[in-house]
């Protein structure tokens, strides 16, 4: 399937939590399936920071913290079931065979996985990627998606 890329331009730590925001707004419909947002980027580059602004967004108040040593958090929200993944410290793709995963691909799931490459081959293919470089004093976003959804992310997003 052929893919749109847009990129987007984050000056701060404010606009990297505003899109999270956006894209809480945008994932909110209800689907027949788990949707799974791929989160990349070099360490530091605010992944955990946009997991907390789409949280808020869809009325999380609990602390939020990057599931690194836990591996994975589950957040209830007044829409989708949130399931936070942070793989960093996964050393092999075979260690999420533990966690479950199978269970939390349900309709109503919104999956965001932090460093996916670590689970590569495990991991259910992404409906969105967010890649977030570092670009001068903020960063750079760039989301990729299937092409048939350019209408949805192009007027939400940009």
């Amino acid at each position: 399937m052929p893919e749109s890329i847009l990129e987007l331009s984050l000056p701060d730590e404010a606009a990297t939590a505003r899109l999270g925001e956006r894209l809480a707004r945008l994932l909110t419909a209800p689907r027949p399936e788990a949707f799974i947002v791929y989160l990349t980027g070099p360490l530091g580059a605010g992944k955990t920071h946009l997991v907390r602004g789409l949280l808020r967004a869809l009325g999380v108040t609990a602390t939020v913290r990057s599931p690194t040593f836990a591996l994975l958090e589950i957040y209830e929200t007044s829409g989708p079931t949130c399931v936070h993944l942070d793989l960093y410290r996964v050393a092999a793709p075979g260690e999420l065979e533990q966690l479950g995963l199978r269970e939390l691909l349900e309709p109503g799931h919104l999956w965001l996985v932090e460093w996916p490459e670590r689970g590569q081959g495990t991991l259910p293919p992404a409906d969105l990627t967010v890649d977030l470089q570092f670009h001068g004093a903020g960063r750079l976003a760039r989301l990729t998606f299937p092409q048939s959804a350019l209408p949805l992310w192009g007027r939400g997003l940009g």
